[in-house]
């Protein structure tokens, strides 16, 4: 069965270096080498949702409610990227998009340290 949490750290990190990459293709004005990253950054989308499911999944008996928030709090951060870099390419505002990205990824990391999968490191 699945029991890498290092699996799914290593996703979220390249997720989140993709995400910056892609920051940096759009303002450099390389739209066609942002598209090829971006459409990578959603196939890592995917597998940090499958990752972390099966590790819900496996450990579902530790904190199944926090673990839950966790996950719900993980898809937010998702879905703040895609909205992002989705806005960034028809030109609008991103401001209010990237303060509850700021706000989702703090309380994910939190509750990702916090948690007894997590490096205690908060304690």
């Amino acid at each position: 069965m699945f029991d890498r949490t290092d699996a799914h750290i290593t996703t979220w990190v390249i997720a989140i270096i993709l995400f910056f990459v892609a920051l940096g293709l759009h303002r450099a004005g390389n739209a066609k080498a942002m598209k090829i990253v971006h459409m990578i950054l959603r196939l890592f989308y995917i597998l940090i949702i499958v990752t972390g499911a099966l590790l819900f999944w496996k450990h579902q008996g530790i904190d199944p409610a926090l673990y839950g928030v966790k996950g719900l709090v993980g898809v937010w951060v998702i879905v703040m990227f895609e909205m992002i870099l989705v806005r960034l390419k028809k030109g609008k505002s991103v401001k209010v998009a990237s303060i509850l990205l700021v706000i989702a990824l703090l309380i994910v990391l939190y509750l990702g340290f916090k948690l007894p999968l997590g490096i205690n490191f908060l304690a």
